[in-house]
């Protein structure tokens, strides 16, 4: 790794730049030029980087895409205690008699909430997510309410559930951001359930029926997550794959078959794994910078940052070299300072991709200086200010 510094002249509580490039070789990747998808985006699950977006704040029909907000409250309810997998549900008309693909659950019946589940990530049954929706709210319309405001608490602002399932309504909309946020909080908030969602087949009153999900029969590291069709909006996936410890989410709808649908994602997917890697630039409490202090015991203090500098960069050599580190604080720094302070943020731009910032704090403590010794140094500021 090589560093190039460019630093600027200094005077107390003058704001302070330091610009770093880091170059580094790698294979080449082509870029991608278009998708077929209407709405798509693929988002780096560690780092939170969108390596490609098109149209993803664009409102649209979710479909059974949908079925995963769901299945969040579902998930959310078994951690929290208030449902046991082993709990059963009984079967209303309402959802016995719903059209769509089904899980094919018998009116009266009494089903267990892990069929349940497997019935809506594996077999994405309308039936089953009634089920469940009844099970937790007492009726569909209420649940949905609740889908909304648990959407709106993880950040989807740009989404609106009527339903537990994702039947067509005006109403009942998300956008294919709204839809990564959501599977990157599964992800996150239930490692211990996300299974079900790579599992290829359920069986279920004694009919076996295989995962929608076309990522999983293809050998790209996918194990997940939810696939969705209406004549309305058209085929979509939400999807997952993990290759060499690197995580992927990637979002598509509005393509016109379930080949297309397939051979897209998995494209995207492709694209996406070999085009760009994450690297740690710097290391937690590695020093980044040495600032000065005013009125110190010490004249410097080491900036360091809390946590590792991880970041997505490109593969192709011509676009990292584009990559730039900037730290930000104001110079001198005043005397006394706590190990830890947050004293400035360092902010990493990489073309083409959104920056993310970092603070920057004291690595160490610094005590102030004793009465005369602060005297005779604001005496010598005072006299070579003139």
């Amino acid at each position: 790794m090589f560093l190039t510094k460019m630093r600027f002249f200094f005077a107390p509580f003058f704001s302070f730049c330091l610009i770093v490039t880091f170059c580094v070789t790698a294979a080449v990747a082509q870029p991608l030029q278009s998708t077929k998808a209407e709405e798509a985006i693929i988002i780096d699950h560690e780092t939170g980087t969108v390596l490609l977006e098109k149209n993803a704040d664009q409102r649209m029909p979710t479909s059974s895409m949908s079925k995963t907000m769901t299945i969040y409250l579902v998930f959310q309810a078994l951690k929290e205690g208030r449902l046991k997998l082993d709990d059963k549900m009984a079967v209303s008309e309402k959802a016995w008699r719903k059209g769509g693909s089904k899980m094919f659950v018998k009116v009266g019946d009494h089903v267990k909430v892990e069929d349940l589940i497997r019935g809506v990530v594996i077999q994405s049954g309308n039936d089953a997510t009634i089920v469940l929706a009844e099970g937790i709210s007492g009726n569909e319309d209420v649940f949905a309410e609740s889908l909304t405001q648990q959407a709106q608490a993880m950040g989807m602002s740009n989404s609106h559930f009527v339903n537990a399932s994702g039947w067509p309504d005006p109403d009942h909309y998300s956008t294919a951001r709204d839809l990564a946020i959501l599977a990157r909080h599964l992800l996150t908030d239930f490692p211990e359930y996300y299974h079900y969602f790579g599992e290829k087949s359920f069986k279920y009153n004694d009919i076996d029926q295989p995962n929608r999900n076309p990522l999983l029969f293809r050998n790209i590291g996918a194990d997940g997550i939810k696939t969705g069709h209406t004549e309305d909006a058209g085929f979509g996936l939400m999807g997952s794959a993990v290759r060499n410890g690197r995580r992927l989410v990637v979002v598509v709808n509005g393509l016109k078959s379930e080949a297309e649908r397939a051979d897209e994602s998995a494209r995207l997917l492709e694209w996406a794994f070999r085009s760009f890697e994450n690297r740690t630039l710097i290391k937690a409490g590695e020093t980044v910078e040495e600032a000065p202090v005013w009125l110190g015991a010490k004249k410097i203090v080491p900036l360091v940052t809390e946590k590792d500098v991880y970041v997505t960069i490109p593969v192709l050599q011509s676009e990292r070299d584009k990559l730039n580190v900037t730290l930000s604080y104001e110079a001198p720094l005043a005397a006394p300072i706590a190990k830890g302070d947050a004293v400035g943020m360092l902010k990493v731009e990489v073309a083409g991709l959104e920056s993310h910032e970092f603070k920057l704090v004291a690595g160490e403590a610094v005590a102030e200086l004793g009465l005369f010794a602060r005297t005779l140094a604001k005496a010598k500021q005072l006299l070579l200010s003139r």
